[in-house]
């Protein structure tokens, strides 16, 4: 009977010790982005509050955040790091940051966002659940509207120049979807690629005399040097249009993209709900719910054009 009874009592200790160390262990969330610019920073700032506001303080969440710094192969060691680590749920912000984690593992749960096409960018078969370990929020915006914006800036503009980053996925699909619809319109399209942030000035220079317009989307290697895409512009008197509304302040003359913050209060949610148990799987992709357009008529003067009454009764945000 005494040998049975220390049985009972080792296993029961044994069980409470488990209970406790699972107790003490917080959650752990790792996020990491491509590169730190406003619009990124924003969507992990909307994350970070989305988890606040679900509990997840941080004594119930351990939460590791890195940057690759604009390159992919840091990204990749970064995500190998990341993996080591165990964490329960990881957030990768920006195609290449998804891309570098995806590759690196089947198993962990990871939530993307800033994303603009999960599937050109080959993290998911389609946009339905996956029953793998992905999913995320894109920032998928529509054409059509960003066409609207740019006549509306620049009334009959004819060529539309663009800088992007040939590596970066969620730029070649826009760059794809922006000639088809300016075919459609008797417009056309002047791509020029950029392949490192070093390169976006000259490239920009390049279409000095060849494009009405020149129209950036949420291009990481062209936001993160924005700045030397506007001093071309300004030069050149030729306005700036946007798909990244956190550029108008920095120099565009209109920008109309996702509420980034918003995105990322949004992916906060899904990571919420995976903390709780779900399964990554089970959750379909979603696609960003808040836009927002911002004009900055200063930086329009310099770019050579007047914003209309119009337009600027239509913006959310007037830059002063």
């Amino acid at each position: 009977m005494f040998r049975n009874r220390h049985r009972f009592i080792t296993a029961m200790a044994a069980v409470l010790l488990s209970a406790g160390a699972c107790a003490a262990a917080p959650k752990s969330v790792a996020i990491m982005s491509i590169v730190d610019h406003p619009a990124l920073n924003a969507a992990r700032d909307g994350v970070l509050d989305e988890l606040k506001a679900a509990g997840y303080t941080q004594d119930k969440v351990k939460i590791v955040y890195q940057s690759a710094q604009g390159n992919t192969a840091t990204a990749g060691q970064i995500a190998r790091k990341f993996i080591g680590d165990r964490p329960d749920v990881i957030v990768a912000i920006a195609t290449p940051a998804a891309q570098a984690v995806a590759a690196a593992t089947k198993t962990i749960p990871l939530v993307f966002t800033t994303v603009t096409d999960p599937v050109a960018a080959k993290l998911l078969p389609s946009w339905k659940a996956s029953g793998s370990n992905i999913t995320g929020v894109s920032d998928s915006l529509p054409i059509a509207p960003q066409v609207d914006l740019m006549l509306k800036v620049k009334p009959g503009a004819k060529r539309v120049g663009m800088v992007y980053s040939p590596g970066e996925v969620n730029s070649t699909v826009v760059v794809k979807e922006l000639k088809a619809e300016l075919t459609k319109r008797g417009m056309s399209l002047v791509e020029v690629a950029a392949p490192r942030t070093v390169d976006v000035a000259p490239a920009a220079k390049s279409l000095i005399g060849k494009v009405d317009v020149i129209y950036t989307n949420t291009d990481n290697n062209v936001i993160s040097t924005y700045e030397s895409l506007v001093g071309a512009a300004n030069q050149a008197k030729i306005p700036l249009i946007a798909g990244d509304s956190s550029v108008a302040k920095r120099g565009a003359s209109a920008a109309m993209g996702m509420s980034y913050y918003d995105l990322g209060r949004q992916t906060g949610k899904i990571v919420v709900r995976l903390l709780k148990g779900e399964k990554p799987g089970t959750i379909a992709p979603q696609v960003g719910e808040k836009t927002v357009l911002i004009v900055n008529p200063a930086a329009a003067q310099k770019q050579g054009v007047t914003l209309s009454p119009a337009l600027l009764k239509q913006a959310q945000q007037v830059i002063k």
